[in-house]
């Protein structure tokens, strides 16, 4: 069991410092909100995240992967904007990754 483990969390494992806040959002119309957010993640590693508007019943109502280019930068500030099929009353990264 213990050699499962170690391949497991061995190379190619690792978060690379990979974190999100949740800043904000604009409900611009029916169809549209801008979602705000701030993703770190170690400089000089590209991430990708997908955003998601959710309506009052928690119904996913738009969704947009987004590329986070490599920046000497560890922390950047992420404006998104996402159509959706009817008016959302949230919006927020739903996860990230390392591709």
């Amino acid at each position: 069991m213990f050699t499962v483990w170690v391949i497991w969390a061995g190379p190619g494992q690792t978060s690379h410092g990979l974190d999100t806040d949740d800043v904000g959002y604009e409900v611009v119309s029916a169809h549209r909100t801008v979602v705000h957010t701030q993703v770190s993640v170690d400089p000089g590693t590209t991430a990708k995240c997908a955003v998601q508007v959710l309506d009052k019943s928690y119904t996913i109502v738009g969704w947009k992967e987004i590329r986070v280019p490599a920046s000497d930068q560890r922390t950047r500030s992420i404006t998104t904007p996402v159509n959706t099929v009817s008016r959302g009353v949230t919006g927020l990264i739903h996860d990230c990754w390392v591709p």
